[in-house]
C-alpha cells in the first residue's frame, strides 16, 4: 500500500475519500498524529501529516522514527513525501515542483536510526541513491498522465530549522552542490530505507532561498502560502494519477 506524508501546505488530502483513522503507538513514541486511511480513485492509501494535523510540530521535533514505524506497521510498502522547499539553483522558481534524486544532510540531534540499541545488531544501509528509483519514475509518469510539469532530479539539502537559513549558509549549500533546501528530508528518507520501504519525495518550491531572487533582502513569509496553495493542488492531481499507476 502507498503512504503519503504531507508537509507544510499539505496537512490533508482534499480529494481523499476517508474510510477511517487509526491512532498508533510505537516503540519510539507517538507519531505526528493518527494515520488517515482512504481511497484515491478507488485505490487504498494512507496519509499522515508530518507536522501534525494542526501544523504544530516543528521540523526538528517530528518523531520521524514513530511515523515511519507506524506506516510500515499498517502495511505501507511505498512512501511518498511531499515537502516545501526553497530554491537555490538559478533555474528553479517558486511554484516549480521537483522530484529530487539526492540528499545532503545538515541536520543534527535527531533520532536518525532504528539501529541504536544495544540489543540490536548494527546494520549499515546502502544510501548511494537515497530515493527509490521505481517510485521516482512512477511519480514522473503520473505527472505526465496528469498533464503537470515536474522537474526530474536535484539535490535536496536538509537543514535543522525551524529558522530559515542565512544568505551565507545558502551560499555554502550551493558550493556543496545543493539545488534546494528544506528541513524534513532527513532522517525520514534513511529511516524508510532501514525499514525496507520504497521512498521518494515531491518537493514544492515555495520561495527563493535566502539571498536569492525575490528573497535577496529577506524571505517574505506572506508570499509562501500564496505560492503553496495552487502548487499543492497540482500535487494532489499527480497523487491521484500515481495511485492508478502503482501496482500495489
Amino acid at each position: 500500500m502507498l503512504a503519503i506524508i504531507g508537509g507544510t501546505g499539505l496537512t490533508q488530502l482534499a480529494n481523499l475519500e476517508i474510510t477511517h483513522r487509526q491512532v498508533m503507538r510505537s516503540p519510539y513514541g507517538e507519531p505526528s498524529g493518527p494515520i488517515t486511511f482512504g481511497r484515491l480513485r478507488q485505490h487504498e492509501v494512507m496519509f499522515l501529516a508530518r507536522h501534525g494535523y494542526g501544523q504544530t510540530i516543528p521540523p526538528h521535533e517530528v518523531n520521524y522514527r514513530a511515523n515511519l514505524w507506524a506506516l510500515q506497521e499498517q502495511g505501507a510498502k511505498y512512501v511518498v513525501s511531499v515537502a516545501s522547499v526553497g530554491c537555490i539553483r538559478a533555474d528553479l522558481s517558486p511554484g516549480d515542483i521537483v522530484v529530487p534524486d539526492q540528499i545532503i544532510d545538515y541536520t543534527h540531534g535527531r533520532a536518525f536510526t532504528f539501529f541504536d540499541g544495544r540489543d540490536r545488531l548494527v546494520q549499515h544501509i546502502d544510501f548511494t541513491h537515497p530515493y527509490h528509483p521505481k517510485l521516482r519514475q512512477l511519480i514522473l509518469d503520473a505527472a505526465r498522465h496528469a498533464n503537470e510539469t515536474l522537474l526530474d532530479g536535484g539535490v535536496y539539502a536538509a537543514t535543522q530549522g525551524p529558522r530559515l537559513e542565512t544568505a551565507a549558509e545558502i551560499n555554502r549549500l550551493e558550493r556543496d552542490g545543493a539545488d534546494m533546501v528544506g528541513m524534513t528530508g532527513m532522517p525520514e528518507a534513511a529511516l524508510a530505507r532501514e525499514l525496507g520501504m520504497g521512498y521518494a519525495a515531491i518537493a514544492v518550491v515555495v520561495n527563493h532561498a535566502a539571498g536569492r531572487g525575490s528573497s535577496r533582502d529577506g524571505v517574505h513569509m506572506e508570499s509562501i502560502s500564496a505560492v503553496a496553495q495552487p502548487a499543492m493542488a497540482r500535487v494532489r492531481n499527480i497523487l491521484e494519477c500515481l495511485v492508478g499507476l502503482d501496482g500495489d
